[in-house]
């Protein structure tokens, strides 16, 4: 039977929390903790912890491991969703430290590189990948931003013989969580700007690797959510199409789209998906009512969303904005995917 109108929005607005700044929205009710997500009375969160590792071409990467704010004394049986993420070019983790903050005290563990040629992050050599600026972000190229989303190489995902930023991200919280103290089920993937582009490609090659099962177990589909802020459809050479067209991406990783309201990538990228998932679209835009699919019996079962801010801001600095409900928006998203899996 179908819900009634009434009823289908309720749904949606219990898992999506309330624009607390000048974006327009939907008002909605305290988020439900995820599956293992733990409230705490603690003081602070933990500092950020700085990570030194290295890609397979010669990138000492830095990264920052800002664990879940979790009260000592809770069940610690599940273990904290973890957030991968990625700043739009020319940022950092600074850049995006606002969300990394705002999710680590809603009880999400996350983890934020510096991509190659930005912030901290160095290529080990002179004749690494960062070939003419150094650590010049500016001047990056097709080939170096395509390295930093590639695990190619064997049939092992462990022993891949390429791996860049995120890849090398990957294996650490795997190793973690073969340790026990992190889900490597429980994974979600943030991407501002580029890096949501390139996110957005490691995120479908991550599926791929999917289809490789062996003895010790699946080698991808780790991803549980996507979420994309100002998404880019092309720079530099590089291009979100491959992603878009793949499966995985194109119908099956559930996907929230972010973007001010002039922007027109994330706009197009949302149109362009809802053609592949026909029956599980959800959509918000500036000045609009919410529009789902007719095929959606439950509004909090779509498994593609796009909410449009009433902001010029994009990417980075959409999402750092104070009072934006970015963090709000993502944090509400990922607890309902969490959530959803975990029933």
């Amino acid at each position: 039977m179908t819900i009634p109108l009434p009823a289908r929005i309720a749904l949606l607005l219990v898992c999506m929390p309330a624009f607390s700044g000048p974006a327009r929205g939907i008002a909605a009710d305290p988020v439900k903790p995820a599956a293992g997500e733990q409230k705490t009375d603690a003081a602070s969160p933990a500092e950020p912890e700085r990570l030194e590792l290295s890609t397979s071409d010669g990138i000492d990467l830095a990264a920052w491991h800002y664990a879940a704010w979790r009260d000592q004394e809770a069940d610690d049986a599940t273990k904290p969703a973890t957030v991968l993420l990625v700043h739009d070019l020319l940022g950092s983790h600074e850049s995006v430290e606002p969300l990394a903050l705002a999710l680590q005290q809603k009880g999400f563990t996350v983890v934020a590189p510096d991509l190659r040629g930005h912030g901290a992050s160095r290529p080990s050599a002179p004749e690494g990948p960062v070939r003419k600026g150094g650590n010049d972000a500016s001047l990056l190229r097709k080939a170096d931003l395509e390295a930093i989303a590639v695990a190619t190489g064997g049939t092992v995902r462990d022993q891949v013989t390429s791996r860049g930023e995120l890849e090398t991200l990957r294996a650490w919280i795997k190793a973690r969580s073969d340790a026990g103290e992190l889900d490597m089920n429980r994974l979600c993937i943030v991407g501002s700007g580029l890096g949501a582009t390139l996110a957005t490609l490691w995120s479908a090659n991550d599926w791929m690797w999917g289809e490789r099962m062996l003895a010790s177990g699946p080698q991808g589909r780790h991803v549980q959510a996507l979420v994309l802020v100002s998404p880019v459809w092309a720079s530099k050479g590089v291009t979100i199409s491959p992603a878009v067209n793949a499966a995985g991406v194109k119908d099956s990783i559930p996907l929230l789209v972010l973007g001010g309201s002039s922007d027109r990538d994330a706009s197009r990228l949302f149109d362009q998906l809802k053609r592949s998932r026909p029956a599980s679209w959800f959509e918000q835009r500036v000045g609009g009512e919410p529009k789902w699919s007719p095929d959606l019996e439950k509004s909090a079962d779509a498994s593609l969303l796009f909410i449009q801010f009433n902001s010029p801001l994009t990417a980075d600095k959409l999402l750092a904005a104070p009072g934006s409900g970015v963090a709000d928006r993502i944090a509400g998203f990922l607890t309902l995917v969490l959530n959803r899996k975990a029933k």
